[in-house]
């Protein structure tokens, strides 16, 4: 496939989902399908959730053109897959369903993408081989992983923008790598995606028109799950020496997704101290932390992709090094912004509890 086929499939899915976003604005707000006011919110007025909607469509439209017909195929279960999870979402969007209602339904698109699509993981993590274990643990275990994943990115749905923008970073590192190793059909999808979102935040920067909603964000929570078992695995068939291989895959992946790993880690830390339930929704997330520093949503936004871009370079610059030197320096690095954040709240008189 050339370059420039590439280059289509995301053009178009941006076209179809710019075009297709206003209409969608328009209707979700003539039918009075508003996100709706929860104790975590922080905006103040009504709007139309479910911008997933345009994001999907665009999305498998674009595919449809581009994509060969016996790559749908040979993915069809992944689609399958895809397809669900944006249906539980629209499901919630519309209905609502309770943390445990949701996370019960998600087993049956990330079973089906696991046991069907052969999305295993194959890698040797800690000098542990998952790919000799029973395949019963592998499934078990590479599904815990996505899930936690797909929902890690869920919760991180909380700016205008944020969502959005993060799924970007991650995605399009995943898709020119992907590229650059000659996986073209999973660069293809991943920079689909990414024209998709990019149209999205036309509408969801602030001030916003539109939310994405769990209609979009269990979609893309479910995809850059994928994509960061693809990457273990492709990384790891890589061979000695290459140049484009990280020692330390858990730990260069750590630093991909480390907004969403990051943020989830210490809002259950915290709600767990507190005896509360992990499922507990509060205002304790990281964009909370900015935005009691008196920064708007687009400030807030763009300082934690600076964050997330800075963790991705430096996966990178040390991709020669094992996780016994990048998963502690990660730690300590999550920590620096952490106790950061809390200077700069108790520097400008902010009363917060952060870990």
């Amino acid at each position: 496939m050339q370059p420039l086929t590439i280059l289509f499939g995301p053009i178009l899915a941006f076209a179809i989902s710019f075009l297709l976003l206003p209409v969608l604005i328009k209707l979700l707000t003539r039918w009075e399908l508003y996100d709706s006011e929860k104790e975590h919110r922080i905006h103040k007025s009504f709007k139309p959730s479910m911008g997933g909607i345009a994001i999907y469509a665009g999305l498998i439209l674009s595919l449809v053109v581009v994509l060969p017909f016996q790559e749908w195929v040979k993915l069809k279960y992944f689609f399958i897959s895809v397809t669900l999870m944006f249906i539980i979402g629209l499901r919630d969007d519309v209905l609502g369903l309770s943390p445990i209602k949701k996370l019960v339904g998600q087993l049956l698109p990330v079973s089906i993408l696991v046991v069907f699509g052969n999305a295993l993981l194959g890698v040797t993590i800690f000098s542990f081989d998952l790919s000799g274990l029973a395949t019963w643990a592998n499934v078990i275990i590479t599904s815990v992983a996505i899930v936690l994943i797909t929902n890690a990115y869920n919760l991180i749905d909380g700016l205008d923008g944020l969502a959005g923008t993060i799924g970007i970073i991650c995605i399009f590192f995943f898709g020119v790598w992907f590229y650059l190793i000659g996986s073209i059909y999973a660069s293809l999808i991943a920079l689909s995606i990414v024209g998709a979102i990019v149209s999205f935040l036309f509408f969801n920067w602030q001030p916003s028109k539109i939310f994405m909603g769990d209609t979009g964000a269990l979609l893309i929570g479910l995809l850059v799950a994928y994509f960061s078992i693809e990457f273990l695995n492709g990384n790891y068939s890589l061979p000695e020496g290459h140049f484009l291989k990280f020692q330390s895959s858990v730990g260069a992946l750590m630093c991909i997704l480390i907004v969403p790993v990051f943020d989830t880690s210490r809002v259950v830390i915290l709600r767990l101290r507190q005896g509360l339930s992990p499922f507990k929704a509060d205002k304790n997330h990281i964009h909370h932390q900015f935005l009691k520093l008196g920064f708007d949503h687009s400030k807030a936004v763009l300082s934690i992709a600076s964050i997330n871009i800075a963790f991705v370079l430096l996966a990178w610059l040390l991709r020669g090094q094992p996780d016994g030197v990048v998963l502690p320096l990660v730690a300590i690095l999550c920590l620096f912004v952490n106790f950061g954040l809390k200077w700069a709240q108790k520097y400008a008189g902010a009363n917060n509890t952060i870990i």
